[in-house]
């Protein structure tokens, strides 16, 4: 695999996100299946690790949950944790990126397949107003956390996040480890992973540290995994936003006048660098299977 780190859009920040390429066919181990239009599974090799149904006037999905997920990443000790360093640093966010990125392609139960992907600490929807003071309120908002089963409203619940299994309560044991670990500000990142058949991302890695950050009421640390946009699409947006930048730009240096240009043209270069970048962290629509006969049907699934 190679990997490739980006930078990031504004100049405060050194990094934005790590790009990785896996040009060798790969079956992954956790995997999107697809049957009849609206039926899906997310299965991890013979196991279904959800089972879930778009109703019919595309609205919204079903969805009921098997607690049968494992997580590719083992779980991390806080050594590590404290080793790693100080929270919420680009180069902080970084160091883990590779750490994640090493683990996934290692793993045999993990989502990678042939293709370019991307890791970035950017979320879909943040900007969404949503109930709840402070981080654990916006948290437990964001949560797709009934169990087993549940149903994502498009209209509303967009861009949520969905555990894989049941979240742990506040004074679980590894949560009360983690919850020191965020005190001390040491916590490692959530692993998420863009998941566009339900809309939301789901949690690959750290369903305990982001009770614990919840429990705490202190923002989570994420990096969010999704495959990185096609070629021509990137090629297309990269145009769309070059053309309105020269467009504002030949504005600017028109007949009219300007007690000072220099603050719109920062403004309109600010602008580029950011659209620029949001190409290059950019979800693509997750890659799904043909569902076996096997995963067609399973006890509970919603409305078979």
């Amino acid at each position: 695999m190679h990997r490739t780190n980006l930078t990031a859009a504004t100049a405060d920040e050194s990094w934005g996100g790590l790009v990785l390429e896996l040009p060798h066919p790969t079956g992954p181990g956790l995997r999107p299946e697809v049957a009849d239009g609206n039926r899906m599974v997310l299965a991890q090799g013979p196991d279904v690790v959800f089972f879930a149904e778009v109703d019919d006037e595309r609205c919204g999905v079903e969805y009921l949950r098997t607690d049968r997920y494992r997580s590719p990443v083992a779980p991390l000790r806080a050594a590590e944790a404290r080793a790693v360093g100080g929270q919420g640093q680009p180069s902080w966010y970084a160091r883990w990126a590779h750490r994640f990125a090493g683990v996934l392609e290692a793993s045999p139960v993990g989502p990678l397949h042939e293709g370019k992907w991307v890791l970035s600490r950017r979320l879909l929807g943040e900007g969404t107003t949503r109930t709840g003071d402070g981080p654990a309120g916006r948290w437990r908002s964001r949560l797709l956390d009934d169990h087993p089963d549940g149903y994502i409203d498009w209209f509303t619940g967009s861009w949520g996040v969905m555990p894989l299994r049941r979240m742990p309560p506040p004074d679980d044991g590894r949560v009360k480890s983690y919850r020191k670990q965020a005190r001390e500000g040491v916590l490692p990142p959530v692993l998420l992973w863009w998941f566009s058949g339900l809309n939301c991302y789901v949690i690959l890695d750290g369903h305990a540290r982001l009770a614990a950050a919840v429990a705490e009421n202190r923002e989570p640390a994420v990096l969010a995994l999704s495959r990185a946009q096609s070629e021509e699409r990137a090629r297309a947006g990269t145009d769309k936003a070059l053309s309105t930048y020269h467009l504002t730009m030949s504005v600017l240096d028109g007949p009219h006048l300007l007690t000072d240009r220099r603050a719109p043209a920062r403004a309109a270069s600010r602008l580029l660098a950011t659209q620029l970048h949001d190409i290059e962290v950019g979800h693509a629509p997750t890659r799904a299977w043909p569902m076996p006969v096997a995963h067609r049907t399973g006890p509970g699934t919603p409305r078979a």
